[in-house]
């Protein structure tokens, strides 16, 4: 509080999505539902990937890793939003904001490098298949997710770097519904080029880099494919065709927004939902759901729950009669 009060600015205004309150009242029930899917969705993969012995091998591992950053990365601000949908006076504290800037690139720069990891853990098991688990070994599994979470801690600590010392003297309305790092840089009482500038480097080239790597081993992948069988060709591309949908998704509104900072639109805070909110309950979808063994032993998982919850319930004399 001590930079706020410094800064001579305690608090910022979010406009949030809307200012119609019968569409704030859709959008709180529609929010609230994808909300609630989204956490009991991820954790249910993460559940089943750890309790399934037939799971334990590094594509789950790291699809497990995935569902637990989807939900820390629709919780940083999704509550929040929801909450905000039912008052009149949106407003977050300096603090707060610092800390949504902070969460938010440090689950998006980890993403997207284990979407990296995932895609080469896939360019291995096709193109690679005989040395996959000399290659993808435990230890390579654990270094991978490890510099996934370093890079997302290095990228939003330079970002905190140069945001949490910014004058703010005056102008707190954030035309968002969470303090995205471009607007709130514009608040600034200082000319804020040369921010802009670092954005550009730091979240920008990011994006780019990992978003280039990921389809180009995407490409690698259905090339390799391409010269052993059109059946495999056309499964492999209609894996990786899910795979590719979501990374657009994911990276599009991310490399819209941070690599040309400079001028931001309306629609930024439409795109900035695609990848804090939709990205997090497709990759369920796109990563399960066309997975029989995933989905087989997700039934097994639930079916498992409700029976024991069943038993539970019987009262103890009753159960110890059947026993």
């Amino acid at each position: 509080m001590d930079k706020a009060n410094s800064s001579g600015v305690s608090e910022f205004v979010l406009l949030g999505l809307s200012s119609s309150q019968e569409l704030q009242l859709f959008f709180f029930a529609f929010f609230s539902v994808l909300y609630v899917v989204i956490v009991l969705g991820n954790l249910l993969i993460i559940i089943t990937v750890t309790s399934d012995i037939s799971l334990h091998s590094p594509m789950y591992f790291l699809l497990g890793n995935l569902s637990f950053v989807d939900i820390c990365q629709a919780s940083f601000a999704t509550p929040k939003m929801i909450a905000d949908f039912l008052s009149e006076h949106k407003t977050i504290s300096f603090n707060g904001c610092i800390a949504q800037i902070f969460f938010i690139h440090l689950f998006t720069g980890g993403e997207m490098v284990l979407l990296v990891s995932m895609a080469y853990d896939r360019y291995v098991a096709i193109c690679k298949p005989l040395h996959y688990l000399v290659i993808m070994s435990w230890r390579t599994c654990m270094v991978l997710v490890v510099i996934s979470w370093t890079v997302g801690l290095v990228h939003t600590l330079s970002q905190l770097s140069f945001t949490v010392n910014l004058p703010f003297c005056g102008p707190n309305v954030v035309d968002s519904f969470f303090c995205d790092l471009p607007r709130v840089t514009k608040l600034a009482c200082l000319d804020s080029y040369i921010i802009e500038i670092l954005i550009v480097v730091n979240s920008g080239i990011l994006s780019l880099s990992t978003f280039s790597v990921l389809v180009s081993s995407y490409v690698i992948i259905l090339v390799t494919v391409w010269f052993k069988s059109s059946a495999a060709m056309a499964k492999a591309f209609s894996t990786l065709a899910a795979h590719i949908t979501v990374v657009i998704l994911f990276f599009g509104p991310c490399i819209f927004i941070y690599v040309w900072p400079f001028t931001t639109y309306p629609v930024d805070k439409v795109l900035a939902i695609f990848y804090t909110i939709f990205t997090p309950i497709l990759n369920p979808i796109i990563y399960t759901l066309r997975n029989r063994d995933m989905k087989s032993a997700m039934r097994k998982t639930v079916a498992h729950y409700l029976r024991s919850k069943k038993v539970s319930e019987i009262p103890l004399v009753v159960r110890n009669s059947l026993y």
